[in-house]
């Protein structure tokens, strides 16, 4: 008597969603080295970061095939789409996580301290220059609003100090924040605020967005504003404001240490 040899069922979808991971983890990899360098053109290499993400939910969607297959049918594979999922993860982990955050967030793209009378990006060509020959619109009302409600904590900061002094911490914190300063003049002259524009850019993407820093003389000691604006995209996903924090935290803690 013959006996029947019976084949286990197998789900192609594991292995092909192992490999729709790794071409994507790849893709990515590419395109985040191309975003970070500062001679690549950021639209080509921000549409292959997304084309690698997508390609990463992809291998998300193939995976939960896989496992339907699995569960209903006991068919291998069970590897191969536990490792797809686990790459796609890591790919997908960041660009989620800023998503999520994002979408809690009002949609802006320019932050100030001062919202009633924002600092002025410069107008000179070494600015214009360096900021691709942009220069900021400033925000609408409803936008000055959304930021009112979303940051109530972003504010001026006043230090104790003369405005030259104020002027020096905000300029060595743009420079241990690794900001490129474009332009630093002094306060006094006809206008009597000094005034910092920099080109700051994001920590994981490494994308330019452009920052002006206002020091403003007071019969008390001196008052820093900051205005932080992105270059692209409908929404800032909270970078702006999180650098302004960041440096005026920087020029605060300066400000102790020297007294």
């Amino acid at each position: 008597m013959r006996r029947l040899l019976i084949e286990e069922p197998v789900t192609r979808a594991g292995a092909l969603s192992r490999r729709f991971a790794l071409f994507s983890l790849l893709v990515t990899g590419i395109a985040l080295l191309l975003v970070r360098d500062p001679r690549a053109e950021a639209g080509p290499a921000l549409a292959t970061l997304g084309a690698g993400l997508l390609v990463a939910v992809l291998a998300v969607a193939t995976a939960a095939f896989a496992f339907v297959r699995v569960w209903r049918e006991g068919a291998r594979g069970l590897g191969a789409a536990l490792g797809g999922l686990f790459l796609a993860a890591l790919v997908l982990a960041y660009p989620a996580y800023a998503g999520l955050r994002g979408l809690r967030l009002p949609a802006l793209t320019d932050v100030t301290t001062d919202i009633e009378n924002p600092p002025a990006f410069s107008r000179s060509r070494v600015a214009f220059a360096a900021r691709n020959g942009r220069y900021p619109a400033d925000p609408e009302t409803p936008a000055r609003e959304r930021q009112r409600a979303a940051y109530p904590q972003i504010a001026p900061l006043t230090l104790d100090i003369d405005a030259d002094q104020a002027f020096e911490l905000a300029r060595k914190a743009a420079v241990n924040r690794r900001w490129q300063i474009v332009e630093a003049i002094r306060p006094g002259g006809r206008v009597g605020n000094g005034r910092i524009e920099a080109v700051a850019r994001s920590f994981v993407l490494n994308l330019p967005d452009d920052v002006t820093v206002r020091v403003r003389p007071r019969a008390d000691g001196a008052r820093i504003d900051v205005r932080s604006a992105s270059r692209l995209g409908p929404r800032d996903f909270g970078t702006n404001a999180d650098r302004i924090r960041a440096y005026l935290d920087e020029v605060a803690n300066l400000a102790i240490a020297v007294k």
